[in-house]
């Protein structure tokens, strides 16, 4: 008789396609059925418990079945579930626009809600290409960094640096071209990107409508890092060439990189900045672009002159997802988060430096609490990241790693104790690796 995780996985392969999966896989890895959550853990029907040592695919700030957000939400649900934001307005959206404006960098004044993570880089791609159109200039090509990635829609996908889903794709996707993301985190490395990148807009700037970049960390791109300096060239770059700069802080926004926003490292402002996943505490889907005044009135005209902005999604401004959104940031209100990660991500990297004894570790890097630990001497085909995966299930740890690179991004809410866990499982891993290669 199958126990309540198997029947469950059984009836899941019947009917539901994985994204981000080779169903065939589960032939012989099993699904993992989750019942429940609470805090850094997830529960399956059988009472096994996971440290979600990923966030759930980085959206988590708060841990699972938050309470603060619950209430928020539960409220919210018997207010009003939803209403178009087309001709039409309500509390929860108005809230979250103001608390947004004032939080990130002072020129973006205007927010366009969107449901994802991909759609608010279709938007900002659509708003810079729309903008110039606007003024009367045609730039259809854009701009992105190696080893980038900003979704899997199409105009998302076209400016990322995916080469399977670019290969598999390519004649579906917009105009685009990439320039060399810094080798590493040190200054120098930026700067000779910068070169390059003055290369390109100087002799294509009248083509490029706006560059677009994971500020500071690359996240499906192995959680690649650079320096700062960078941005604080691309943002002058971009400036002086008259190309738009979109920040895509999907990942790396809300406390992830030790700041609120990655760009607060540069201190600089991008013309348009996407944020989505830790946007709700990992609750509901909910998205936005941010942007400036200049943007914003260059679509301001009489109905005639056909200058609006042409996008819309069925759930924008959800008022459920907007109110978990206000939850989310009122927990940073009312707690110094940044203060408490800060030592946590010190406490981390104190923890990491054994890994750089293993023979089988390339590198370790960190920017907040993003941690990752780089292997090399494997190749691709013995899917050593799937190993450690499940390694660290079978010890109650929920890693994900990406390719041969295994990082940390766990729940804010994560005590010492459960980072001491966490580590020492992928330790094991990377060990019993290390002995049998």
């Amino acid at each position: 008789m199958l126990n309540k995780n198997s029947e469950m996985m059984q009836r899941d392969l019947e009917v539901i396609w994985h994204p981000c999966t080779q169903m065939k896989d589960h032939e012989t890895l099993p699904l993992i059925p989750i019942k429940s959550g609470k805090g850094v853990y997830l529960y399956d029907f059988e009472g096994n418990s996971y440290i979600d040592a990923v966030s759930s695919w980085w959206v988590n700030l708060f841990g699972h079945a938050n309470e603060s957000i619950n209430t928020k939400i539960k409220a919210q649900l018997d207010t009003l579930e939803h209403v178009l934001l087309a001709g039409f307005t309500h509390e929860p959206a108005v809230e979250l626009a103001h608390k947004l404006v004032n939080i990130t960098p002072d020129e973006l004044k205007k927010v366009f809600y969107v449901d994802n993570g991909s759609s608010a880089v279709e938007a900002a791609l659509k708003m810079s290409y729309h903008f110039h159109l606007n003024l009367g200039e045609r730039k259809p090509l854009f701009l992105s960094l190696t080893n980038s990635y900003h979704g899997e829609t199409i105009g998302a996908l076209s400016v990322g640096d995916v080469a399977l889903y670019k290969e598999t794709y390519e004649p579906l996707l917009i105009a685009n071209m990439q320039v060399p993301v810094p080798k590493d985190q040190s200054k120098e490395a930026a700067n000779k990107a910068l070169i390059v990148l003055e290369k390109v807009l100087k002799e294509r700037s009248d083509e490029i409508a706006a560059f677009i970049l994971e500020p500071l960390i690359q996240g499906a791109g192995g959680m690649h890092m650079y320096h700062p300096a960078y941005l604080v060239g691309a943002r002058v770059l971009t400036k002086r060439y008259n190309v738009h700069l979109i920040a895509d802080e999907i990942m790396t926004g809300f406390g992830r990189t030790g700041k609120m926003f990655a760009c607060e490292h540069a201190d600089i402002f991008p013309d348009f900045m996407t944020l989505s996943k830790g946007l709700t505490g990992g609750y509901l889907p909910l998205s936005v672009v941010m942007t400036t005044d200049e943007v914003y009135n260059a679509f301001y005209c009489d109905y005639s002159e056909y200058k609006a902005f042409l996008h819309s999604h069925s759930y924008t401004g959800n008022p459920l997802a907007c109110s978990a959104a206000l939850a989310t940031l009122e927990i940073f209100e009312q707690n110094d988060i940044l203060g408490d990660n800060e030592k946590k991500s010190v406490y981390i990297k104190e923890k990491l430096e054994k890994f750089l004894d293993l023979s089988n570790v390339k590198e370790v890097r960190q920017q907040g609490m993003v941690t990752a630990v780089e292997l090399e001497g494997y190749d691709v085909s013995e899917r050593i990241g799937l190993r450690i995966y499940e390694y660290a299930l079978s010890k109650g740890v929920l890693l994900r790693p990406l390719g041969h690179v295994i990082y940390f991004m766990p729940p804010y809410t994560i005590t010492y104790e459960e980072i001491d866990k966490m580590i020492e499982v992928a330790y094991e891993g990377i060990l019993k690796l290390e002995i049998r290669n």
